[in-house]
């Protein structure tokens, strides 16, 4: 038995050949040249619309982002634009960021530090500009180490642990890079410590045994289960030091917040040590 033949569905050519034949029995070829001259024109119109309206926005984009750039300091926007060409260089090394990559670190600004749109269309230029960017992740962490003291340097370091970490477990590998970013920025191994363990606390957590939580809070200030009072109150004058809100005010009110955030974490994480 031969196999089934489906009918395919007829075409649209041959009813085209229909209705200018009509045309040209009703009106002749003017009428014809009319009709097909008015069509071509409404998709002519059709697409100017939707390139117009490409150009607008962008234009509209770019003002606003000017705009913005304007009233900020030129401290926080450095900050800013030098955050995210590197957070750009540590998502992916070739020089190519993909678009999942891209919504991670929109989606940072956004969640994290609360970015309203103004805001967001201002990273995301910042993010074109980064793609476009041929320079080097060490050149970039040089030219952030020359513009910044250690406290921005610090919160630097701390942002790069929450992008990483914030859709899935740090690696080996994104691990390595941030020892190897840490090392660049002249980050003391008792500040690097202390912001991995908080991370890798945070991702392994699985519950709130009062056990669990007092491992924490040791490696909250980077020391090891049973130190000493005094290397506790050594550990939280040093990282009261770094986190100071006020040291980091100047870069923006968002990192400032941040700054507080950690600052609430390490008092917590004394006082309860001090019990």
């Amino acid at each position: 038995m031969s196999p089934y033949k489906r009918h395919s569905s007829p075409g649209c050519g041959s009813f085209l050949v229909v209705i200018a034949m009509l045309l040209l029995l009703t009106g002749g070829a003017p009428l014809l040249f009319n009709v097909v001259g008015m069509v071509i024109m409404s998709i002519f119109i059709f697409f100017a619309a939707i390139l117009l309206g490409f150009v607008g926005l962008s234009h509209y984009v770019r003002y606003k982002v000017s705009q913005y750039e304007s009233n900020q300091s030129e401290a926080r926007n450095a900050f800013v634009s030098l955050l995210v060409h590197i957070l750009v260089r540590v998502a992916h090394h070739d020089g190519h960021i993909s678009k999942a990559e891209q919504a991670i670190i929109v989606n940072f600004f956004r969640v994290n530090l609360n970015y309203n749109q103004e805001q967001i269309f201002w990273v995301k230029e910042l993010i074109k500009d980064a793609a476009q960017d041929n320079r080097s992740l060490d050149s970039l962490l040089a030219e952030f180490k020359g513009q910044f003291s250690y406290q921005p340097r610090v919160l630097l370091l701390e942002l790069v642990f929450q992008v990483l970490s914030s859709d899935h477990q740090l690696d080996a590998k994104e691990t390595t890079l941030t020892e190897q970013i840490a090392a660049y920025l002249e980050i003391n191994q008792y500040d690097f410590i202390s912001i991995r363990n908080r991370y890798f606390y945070h991702q392994q957590q699985q519950s709130r045994s009062q056990a669990f939580s007092d491992s924490h809070y040791y490696e909250v200030l980077g020391l090891k289960q049973g130190a000493s009072q005094e290397d506790i109150k050594k550990a939280y004058r040093a990282l009261s030091k770094e986190y100071h809100p006020d040291k980091v005010s100047h870069l923006g009110e968002e990192f400032r917040v941040v700054a507080e955030e950690k600052m609430k974490e390490i008092n917590v994480a004394y006082q309860e040590l001090k019990k």
